[in-house]
Parts: C-alpha cells; sequence; structure tokens
C-alpha cells in the first residue's frame, strides 16, 4: 500500500502513539486512523529518526484529515536532517511523510524509514 495512495480526505485521526520502549533502536510512531468507509487502521511509523507534532488542542470536533503525502530523499526536510547526522545515516533510506488536518488546521511530519498499515 503506497503512503500517496491512500484516501486521506476527511479520514479521522482516532489516536496518537510515540513508542520509545527501545531508544534508539526501535523508535516508533503509530496513529490510528478512521476511513470514510468506516474502516480502522493503525499506521506504524517505524524507526523514526525526526518528529514535528504542530498540534492543536481545545476544538471540540473530531481530528479530521485535509491531506497527506510522502517524499523520499529529495525533500528539504530529509536533506537537512542527513546533514544534522554528518555522514553517520548515509546509507539508510529515509521517507518523509506529512499529515494536514481540517479540523485544527494541525501537521504532523516525520521522517522515518518506512510505514506499515496494521489491521
Amino acid at each position: 500500500m503506497k503512503f500517496n495512495n491512500l484516501s486521506w480526505h476527511d479520514a479521522i485521526i482516532k489516536n496518537i502513539i510515540i513508542d520509545r520502549n527501545n531508544p534508539g533502536k526501535n523508535d516508533n510512531i503509530k496513529i490510528e486512523i478512521v476511513w470514510n468507509d468506516g474502516q480502522c487502521n493503525i499506521l506504524s511509523f517505524e524507526d523514526v529518526y525526526w518528529a514535528d507534532l504542530d498540534m492543536n488542542f481545545g476544538v471540540i470536533c473530531e481530528e479530521s484529515i485535509y491531506r497527506a503525502h510522502a517524499e523520499g530523499k529529495e525533500n528539504e526536510e530529509v536533506k537537512s536532517l542527513y546533514k544534522r547526522w554528518r555522514g553517520l545515516i548515509n546509507n539508510i533510506d529515509l521517507y518523509f511523510y506529512e499529515i494536514e488536518t481540517n479540523s485544527t488546521g494541525s501537521r504532523i511530519r516525520i521522517i522515518a524509514q518506512s510505514f506499515v498499515m496494521e489491521g
């Protein structure tokens, strides 16, 4: 399943879990999504190297998604991350994932090795 091909618009974010039980060796972010057809899945971003959760709270409504997309090494945030690591992670393929919401104007940005859809 390709991230960019999912039906993002108006899907609902129900939960976000940051798993750092094994820091530096297994850093994961899981996002529970309810799709427009009612199906629920967990998106698991695996081997996360960077995340920015610019989220707004206090709005009484579900957190619906406006749009989402993924990019590879051509993304400026990914290039910046490689530069900060000064060659130590150049052999690792990283991807940029971004989710923007309708409800609160929030933006979730993640750089990770991969994502899988569970459930």
